[in-house]
């Protein structure tokens, strides 16, 4: 299990660092994709807390200057490889609080699981909102990436 979830945050790390590169050429990022990328952010931190046990330091749908985008990024990825590494039960169930104040249990897989599926969603959004905005979009599939 280990090596999938490598494998997979290997992948989203890709992404979010091609969308990084890619806005930083841009003149202006539009709106959307700049909350869309900040959210993106700010979950795989609070998911990253919740599985570590420790209070998130980001809000759900707080925005980030877009200059401070690669560290966050790569502060959740040190975070995650580092939960990874030291897992051996990837079925250990966590109690947790949304950000509505709601009690759920889930999985570290489901979670860890859950990170990947959510930015995929979001970047796929993202891609949509460029392409609305005139500005071709990068391909982000993961065939692409395993190439």
């Amino acid at each position: 299990m280990e090596e999938f979830f490598n494998e997979l945050f290997d992948y989203n790390f890709f992404c979010n660092k091609q969308l990084i590169e890619a806005f930083a050429e841009l003149e202006k990022v539009p709106e959307k994709s700049t909350k869309l990328f900040s959210h993106i952010l700010n979950a795989h931190n609070i998911w990253n807390a919740r599985i570590a046990g420790i209070p998130a330091t980001l809000k759900v749908w707080q925005e980030h200057d877009v200059k401070s985008w690669e560290d966050i990024h790569y502060e959740n990825q040190r975070t995650t490889f580092e939960i990874i590494t030291g897992n051996d039960d990837y079925e250990e169930r966590i109690d947790y609080e949304n950000s509505e104040g709601r009690l759920f249990t889930n999985t570290k897989q489901d979670m860890l699981f859950h990170i990947i599926n959510h930015s995929t969603h979001h970047r796929a959004q993202i891609l949509a909102d460029l392409r609305e905005h005139g500005i071709e979009p990068i391909s982000l599939d993961y065939v692409f990436y395993k190439r």
